[in-house]
């Protein structure tokens, strides 16, 4: 009777053990399981699809900082090319100067108003003119905000006869502000001040 009542007892603390051990395996896959759609999902809402010349691209969001590096250089860069690729006609110069503008604050004007009012943009008119930027290299200082920038470029202006290469070295000072269609890049330059641009070559054409 006793040996019977404890073999019993004995059944049952075997039967418990695997039963919590049966409850312990199911939780934990359970919560793997959990994990791994949520990170499914999470995976599934950063792709992006984009629509370019009738063909569907896929990119993959990201956090902001995993990209200012790359943003603000292209920023830099594309404020450049607007601001200092001129041809001899005033609605092109003007065109690119506004969208210039955008990118940067009242230093960037400033610096307009004074090429202008000294006729810089009437002598490229005049004279039949066209300027070129290439942006060689951009310097950036992310451990301090805004963020400094140095940028190094080289400068053509061609004319009929003849071809002069300029280096250009820029400086500033890039804040964070709302995306747009006029700056998607959600960067301004801030006092922003050229600090060379000399004459290095000349060529006859």
């Amino acid at each position: 009777m006793f040996q019977q009542l404890k073999n019993i007892d004995t059944a049952f603390r075997h039967v418990r053990t695997f039963s919590i051990i049966m409850v312990l395996v199911c939780m934990l896959i359970s919560g793997f399981s959990l994990v791994k759609s949520y990170q499914a999902i999470t995976t599934a809402h950063s792709r992006i699809y984009i629509l370019a010349n009738g063909k569907i691209l896929e990119a993959i969001a990201a956090e902001r900082k995993d990209n200012i590096q790359v943003e603000a250089k292209d920023h830099v860069k594309t404020f450049h090319e607007y601001f200092f690729s001129l041809d001899p006609d005033d609605k092109v110069i003007e065109g690119n100067i506004s969208k210039a503008i955008y990118l940067a604050d009242g230093s960037a004007k400033s610096q307009y108003d004074n090429l202008k009012e000294n006729g810089y943009y009437s002598n490229l008119i005049s004279a039949n003119i066209s300027q070129e930027i290439q942006v060689d290299s951009v310097q950036l200082d992310v451990n301090q905000y805004p963020y400094f920038f140095r940028c190094f470029a080289t400068q053509k202006l061609i004319r009929a006869t003849s071809t002069a290469t300029r280096i250009l070295i820029t400086e500033g000072f890039l804040r964070n502000v709302s995306r747009s269609d006029n700056n998607p890049h959600g960067f301004l330059i801030e006092r922003w001040k050229t600090i060379s641009n000399r004459d290095t070559t000349a060529q006859n054409q």
